[in-house]
């Protein structure tokens, strides 16, 4: 379970790449943190990464190692930020190997939770967005370049 360190870390992290964007921060939410915790216990469950089926923005981030994992909330969010290298900037859109950096730093999105689910070996993280990112038409106007 994302304890509040976490959980604050995981925030800050996100917080402080959206700056960079000119993008206003988001919040933690209750009702996603609970969402994310559930479906990161799931995909635990099931040792499987898929997308749950709910309205809101979602990214995944899994790890796993024959050693004890210790991960960080901004180590999630670091990998999904570092998607920005493979954005085309001249040609705004979805792409598989962008998505989750779009997420992160997308404007309309306001409220953020986080669940992580672990057996000491294998770790899922999961982070969901409301408002939903990745909206097809509205990414020149939500994945700004940085400041």
């Amino acid at each position: 379970m994302a304890d509040a360190s976490f959980q604050q870390e995981f925030l800050v992290t996100h917080n402080s790449y959206r700056s960079m964007h000119n993008t206003p921060p988001m919040t933690l939410s209750k009702e996603l943190i609970a969402a994310a915790q559930k479906w990161a216990d799931h995909l635990l469950q099931i040792n499987a990464l898929q997308h749950s089926d709910g309205q809101d923005g979602e990214n995944i981030y899994f790890m796993s190692s024959t050693a004890k994992i210790k991960l960080t909330g901004k180590e999630a969010v670091d990998s999904w930020y570092n998607e920005i290298k493979d954005y085309n900037w001249s040609n705004p859109g979805f792409s598989s190997n962008t998505g989750h950096f779009t997420q992160v730093v997308w404007k309309d999105s306001t409220e953020l939770g986080v669940g992580l689910a672990t057996d000491g070996k294998r770790v899922f993280v999961v982070g969901q967005y409301r408002q939903r990112g990745n909206v097809s038409r509205y990414f020149e106007k939500n994945v700004l370049p940085l400041a």
